[in-house]
């Protein structure tokens, strides 16, 4: 009778997932090009309005990276209607939160208000579309601050610059060469008028989408937005045309150097496709199987079993144009770069020649359900999913449907990606050093 209670719990709970996963939505277009999606969730009082611009660190001209990264932060400076220094005063002092971050390929903006503020999150991102300040006192504000935060995150961090260091070396023509923070003498030398132009090309509605989720009346916010995003000019079309990389086709040894660090580490990179490619889920869960949690496969053999390395890891960077596929370690005691090395080439190696266990394959499963249903947990997520998938990936329902694609993944994928681009013939090296070895 008990194992007969727990069976109809387990059905009833997978039901209760499902049911959770499943996100409805509203999209259309405005007049300017303006994409929007509505989500209706009454559950609490809260709402969330957020805005993704399809503009990221590798949209720049050579000599003026960073102006994506840089105009996050300009943008809080204020507008026509919101004083300078005041965006934020006034999101909290009406019961909110809000952020901004910046990628390779888009920017976010949100706030998240009790949802009778709705109309005042709508008023300020209009605002910031429509009625921004760049003036020079701004941009020389923000430049301070950029640099700032530079000093604060890369330069006087340990490890700071080792994925700058990686670009380096996996991109010889692709913007992705360059640091999503950008060169400082490049904010340096940029002229107000540069500034104003990089706003006019790429802030604009139809290089956006604008999300509503959470407690609200469809057809009133429907008024709201027309109300407030229906006068933006539409700007010109945005096309893009970036230089195409050659193959790696034999290893790249590379070296850099960190005043930050007394202990060295390795990384190794391989070029990988575009995150909208079935192969690039298929990499998520390798990296799953190879440093996710104590019994994956590098994280126990090692750290726990040999005891040759203090911290492992394996990250698929997706990106939108070439994705990074990244193994971090950090050395224990007197072990050299060189076997750890030697070490993680042999479990890729099996990843090429072998098919993982069954057993495996069912943890690397579970994950993804559990990673799925926790990405649409609360109002501001699904925001960020709604957004994420219209912009880049060009299709919303992923939101719904992404699961179905990690549950279309076999173990003959994985064995048939890690053989596609995880070859010693197509990584990059990289040696991490103590600045102190560079003099030796």
């Amino acid at each position: 009778m008990i194992n007969k209670l727990r069976l109809l719990f387990c059905f009833f709970f997978i039901g209760l997932v499902g049911f959770a996963q499943e996100v409805e939505f509203s999209e259309y277009d405005l007049d300017n090009g303006l994409h929007v999606i509505l989500h209706k969730d009454n559950s609490a009082p809260v709402v969330t309005t957020s805005v993704m611009y399809h503009v990221g660190g590798k949209d720049r001209e050579d000599g003026r990276t960073g102006m994506a990264h840089f105009f996050e932060h300009l943008l809080f400076e204020g507008t026509e209607n919101i004083p300078n220094g005041k965006w934020f005063e006034i999101v909290a002092s009406n019961g909110g939160s809000n952020n901004a971050n910046t990628s390779q390929d888009r920017t976010y903006y949100y706030e998240v208000f009790p949802s009778n503020n709705l109309e005042l999150g709508l008023w300020m991102e209009s605002e910031r579309m429509m009625h921004p300040i760049i003036g020079q006192k701004g941009v020389d504000t923000q430049n301070e601050v950029v640099k700032e935060e530079r000093r604060l995150r890369y330069d006087n961090s340990p490890y700071g610059n080792l994925l700058q260091s990686m670009q380096d070396n996996m991109f010889v023509k692709h913007p992705y060469k360059d640091p999503n923070v950008g060169y400082m003498e490049d904010l340096d030398a940029a002229t107000l008028d540069e500034f104003k132009a990089y706003f006019d090309k790429y802030y604009v509605p139809n290089n956006a989408v604008l999300v509503v989720a959470g407690d609200i009346k469809i057809d009133e916010t429907k008024k709201m937005i027309k109300d407030y995003f229906g006068p933006i000019e539409k700007g010109e079309e945005i096309t893009r045309d970036y230089p195409k990389e050659e193959p790696i086709t034999e290893q790249i040894n590379a070296k850099a150097y960190d005043t930050n660090i007394q202990i060295p580490a390795s990384v190794i990179g391989y070029r990988t496709p575009s995150f909208t490619k079935k192969d690039s889920y298929v990499l998520n869960m390798i990296s799953d199987y190879l440093s996710d949690g104590n019994s994956s496969k590098l994280y126990k053999k090692l750290v726990d079993e040999q005891k040759q390395a203090l911290q492992v890891g394996a990250f698929n960077l997706e990106q939108e144009d070439y994705g990074m596929y990244l193994i971090f370690t950090i050395p224990l005691g007197e072990t050299s770069l060189e076997t750890l090395n030697t070490e993680i080439e042999k479990e890729i190696a099996k990843l090429r020649n072998e098919m993982i266990s069954e057993n495996d394959f069912q943890k690397l499963q579970n994950k993804a359900e559990n990673s799925f249903v926790n990405s649409n947990s609360s109002v501001a997520g699904i925001a960020n999913s709604l957004a994420r998938n219209y912009l880049l990936y060009g299709n919303t329902d992923l939101i719904n449907d992404e699961i179905e694609i990690y549950r279309a993944i076999t173990r003959e994928d994985i064995k048939r990606v890690a053989g596609e681009y995880l070859k010693p013939s197509q990584r990059v090296v990289l040696e991490y050093l103590p600045a102190s070895d560079q003099a030796e």
